[in-house]
């Protein structure tokens, strides 16, 4: 990967613009009573928005904000960020609640609204059914059908097929039984976009563009730390029943992901094995058992964490979680590609900023080009 520098960049002001309703309406009307937005992304959970407003009461007695014909509970929003000319979206979704606070001031009142990604959508109604009744199914199939089910939704091309041969009761909402079945199978499941992934960690995707860290007037990273936690197991094990007897045996599941680096971050051969025993897990398969202690090494292989904040107007583009990025300027052992796990992004009378966090399972500088050289050569 070549250094930023040689990428186009989108180095203008950031600008958040919240559109409403199905023709996707600007709120233009509300701009200036909006305070705040703050968007939280993650790869295991919903994401979530809250956007706060000033509100004043005309000489009518009608509020400007919680009285607009465009502000209730499910409506269509949508959150965007446009760099100059260049515009990306940050979350879909609908406001889940609205929240009026009157003090004593009323110079003072505000509204919040409170949003969900498109996946609030599916967790309306209680479903029942037998997945695979009449013929074994697999459950990259199994969320197909569901998503599809809901009007613009549709399925991330790169999600993966998942578990098969399955027969599976569902007995709860389509939200809750999608997050039970990428649970099932070590996947994520992120809304975004109007797609769903449902899918593995897409390690190997191509890296966003990469954070700079004490790189002079490249600098975009106002703060970065790194957490290296050597007691994290590097296998997990589980017992199940022996094949040839009664008794149980012991099988051992290595990490099994891509490396973000040049070399693995363990353990072995600085003292006994460090193997992790998962407990019992009453009436799981024993596949269903190696699947699961797939999913629980490869997390816990992840013992390089990072955290850190950045300018989104400097950076020029939404960080994204379930993708890599580079990660430079903080030496040879620590550059490199990460994996993002969680991005804050925050919007106010500060500008754009986004707080994330990071992990990896590797050491070492698989970048291209770093910082670091060209400062030395300079």
């Amino acid at each position: 990967m070549l250094l930023d520098w040689l990428e186009q960049d989108f180095r203008s002001p950031a600008e958040c613009i919240v559109k409403v309703g199905e023709g996707r309406t600007p709120i233009e009307d509300l701009y200036p009573f909006l305070k705040e937005v703050v968007v939280e992304t993650s790869r295991d959970k919903p994401f979530v928005a809250t956007l706060t407003f000033d509100t004043r009461r005309d000489e009518f007695g009608k509020w400007v904000v919680q009285d607009s014909p465009e502000i209730f509970t499910w409506q269509r929003i949508w959150i965007e960020v446009a760099f100059g000319e260049h515009e990306e979206e940050v979350m879909r979704g609908y406001v889940r609640e609205v929240k009026a606070d009157y003090p004593e001031d009323a110079a003072t009142t505000t509204v919040k609204l409170e949003c969900q990604d498109d996946s609030i959508f599916l967790d309306r109604t209680q479903v029942r059914k037998e997945w695979g009744a009449e013929q074994p199914t697999a459950d990259g199939l199994i969320v197909d059908e569901i998503v599809r089910g809901y009007p613009g939704l549709a399925m991330h091309m790169e999600s993966g097929m998942g578990l098969d041969g399955l027969v599976v009761l569902q007995d709860k909402t389509d939200a809750g039984f999608l997050h039970d079945r990428a649970e099932a199978n070590g996947y994520e499941l992120i809304f975004e976009n109007g797609e769903v992934y449902f899918g593995p960690m897409r390690l190997e995707s191509d890296p966003q563009k990469t954070v700079m860290v004490y790189a002079g007037a490249d600098t975009h990273c106002y703060r970065f730390s790194i957490q290296d936690d050597g007691h994290k197991p590097d296998m997990v094990a589980f017992d199940k029943a022996a094949e040839d007897s009664d008794q149980t045996e012991r099988e051992v599941v290595e990490p099994d992901l891509h490396l973000l680096g040049l070399e693995p971050a363990r353990s072995v051969g600085q003292g006994p094995d460090f193997v992790w025993v998962m407990e019992g897990q009453g009436g799981k398969t024993p596949e269903e058992m190696r699947t699961l202690a797939q999913r629980k090494a490869n997390e816990r292989s992840m013992k390089v964490t990072a955290e850190g904040e950045l300018d989104g107007s400097l950076y020029g583009r939404v960080l994204r979680v379930g993708r890599p990025v580079g990660i430079d300027g903080v030496g040879e052992k620590y550059n490199g590609t990460y994996y993002v796990d969680t991005v804050r992004h925050v919007f106010n009378h500060e500008g754009y900023r986004q707080a994330f966090t990071l992990m990896r399972n590797a050491y070492g500088d698989n970048l291209e080009s770093s910082v670091d050289t060209l400062l030395g050569v300079l």
